[in-house]
């Protein structure tokens, strides 16, 4: 199978962190940017079962680890009693719905900077800051919110 001009994008950031570009890794790295959803793993592995159908659930896992160690995706969570993941690395926030699920990406410049309020110097580097706010979603709200695919 020939490799798309994304997939040597993802090629080549996976070459930059050290790893090789698997088709497994490819795949699944693939379902990640291909949603704003935040998958789980679960999730994951049922989507990528679809076009590699041997895959096992533990190499999604443990891939999942692998890219959250070489910096290419964000774990979320655990957000309702399992980890999510994102492969959107600019900086923003999340906002999780309490009822649905959902995870819902957001700015906000003012929540980018350095809080003053930490003293940064006592605890250690900060490398990034990333907020969690919970409450109902909109859709839920209005009484349309459902249980996504994550």
């Amino acid at each position: 199978m020939p490799l798309t001009d994304e997939d040597e994008v993802i090629s080549a950031a996976f070459r930059k962190a050290g790893m090789k570009a698997t088709r497994q890794r490819l795949e699944i790295y693939r379902e990640l940017t291909g949603t704003d959803a935040h998958p789980d793993a679960e999730t994951v592995f049922k989507r990528v079962r679809r076009k590699i159908p041997t895959i096992s659930f533990d190499t999604v896992y443990r891939t999942l680890h692998t890219l959250e160690q070489a910096g290419l995706v964000v774990r979320i969570g655990p957000a309702l009693d399992r980890a999510r993941f994102d492969a959107c690395l600019d900086p923003h926030h999340h906002f999780v719905c309490e009822q649905c699920g959902s995870i819902i990406d957001f700015q906000d410049d003012k929540l980018n900077g350095q809080p003053p309020f930490w003293t940064v110097s006592r605890i250690g580097s900060v490398h990034s800051i990333s907020y969690v706010l919970r409450g109902v979603c909109l859709r839920c709200k209005k009484g349309q919110g459902e249980k996504p695919d994550r």
